[in-house]
């Protein structure tokens, strides 16, 4: 069966290059932001968006790559996730076959420019730090980027393997003023998850993972946040994942979870699915033409655009990381670790 993706989730395309080669082209972006006043907690509050002047359509420097490129850029974040502000910026790069080369001896950077502003002058330069989002078979680069304002921008990928001279390929996307999706420093939604006591200890009716790690289903992510614990929150259904990265993220939280016995680990099955025949089974919208999964109440209340996703709350209820996609170990670590 097709797993297909609820209607707010990603596009077809994005869809398809998960499940073939990478992942989809989204938006992406960097720049040097106003420093945010601190929130309730002392989480930083996004600053106000405002959007930058409409660049020409014949930019110089920005209209026709001035060499056929050996490897693309593929900016993984969904369509409309990065907005102003600090946000997490997640490419890799594929060949000319569609197939994903990211690996570890491949170094990647990105040069960011406002095109509304200046597409000359780079506003920041960050380099990628590398992950595999299927070990050995898929990789990735994360970078922290911070966007003033909203926009047409424009990356200028920098990327070698090993010793070789780096090869330029640059990327024209355009940044949001805002998105649906929880963002660090709001409030995490109350919503009441389900658990193993709603199901008579069954994780099979609340859980495609093959094998479940009972303490992912003891708290509702409503009762974590009464009991001002802070949690991660793990977005992600290893069978029916549109972008076959599901089961992967779930593990690697998985395999971190037990060195933070103090923190409280949540996973939600994005998509709403009913137990018959032994097995959860996906519930179609079919006011969709062709009906695809729907999305269950936590992700729509989440503004997820994509899955797998992770968040991670504070003691207060207040989120403090966000990561779609790919996570890496270090990435959940030190977020983890600023909660606790």
């Amino acid at each position: 069966m097709d797993a297909g993706s609820p209607r707010r989730l990603a596009s077809a395309r994005a869809a398809t290059l998960l499940l073939g080669a990478a992942l989809a082209v989204g938006s992406c972006g960097g720049a040097a932001s106003p420093t945010p006043s601190p929130g309730p907690t002392g989480t930083p509050e996004p600053a106000a968006c405002v959007a930058a002047p409409a660049p020409p359509a014949d930019l110089e420097g920005w209209t026709i790559a001035p060499a056929e490129p050996t490897v693309f850029p593929v900016i993984v974040n969904s369509g409309g996730s990065l907005t102003c502000g600090p946000s997490r910026l997640l490419f890799t790069f594929l060949d000319g076959e569609n197939l994903p080369v990211g690996r570890p001896d491949r170094s990647a950077s990105v040069a960011l420019f406002n095109l509304g502003r200046d597409g000359a002058t780079p506003t920041q330069t960050v380099n990628g730090t590398f992950a595999w989002g299927i070990e050995n078979e898929r990789g990735f680069y994360v970078a922290a980027v911070t966007f003033p304002e909203a926009g047409e921008w424009g990356a200028e990928f920098a990327t070698a393997v090993n010793d070789a001279a780096a090869e330029k390929i640059r990327v024209r996307f355009e940044v949001k003023a805002s998105s649906p999706v929880v963002q660090v420093g709001e409030p995490a939604p109350t919503t009441d998850t389900p658990t193993a006591a709603s199901v008579g200890g069954d994780l099979a009716r609340i859980s495609t993972d093959t094998d479940p790690d009972p303490a992912f289903y003891e708290t509702s992510v409503k009762d974590a946040i009464a009991a001002h614990e802070p949690f991660v929150l793990v977005f992600a259904t290893p069978k029916f994942c549109a972008s076959a990265q599901c089961g992967p993220t779930l593990d690697r939280v998985k395999s971190i979870a037990a060195a933070y016995p103090d923190v409280t680990f949540i996973n939600v099955e994005p998509y709403v699915l009913e137990f018959r025949d032994g097995s959860l089974q996906p519930v179609l919208d079919t006011s969709i033409d062709p009906p695809t999964l729907t999305p269950a109440g936590p992700t729509v209340a989440w503004g997820l655009l994509s899955e797998p996703w992770v968040f991670v709350v504070d003691g207060a209820g207040f989120v403090t990381g966000s990561f779609e996609g790919v996570i890496a170990d270090s990435e959940l670590r030190a977020a983890i670790d600023a909660v606790r």
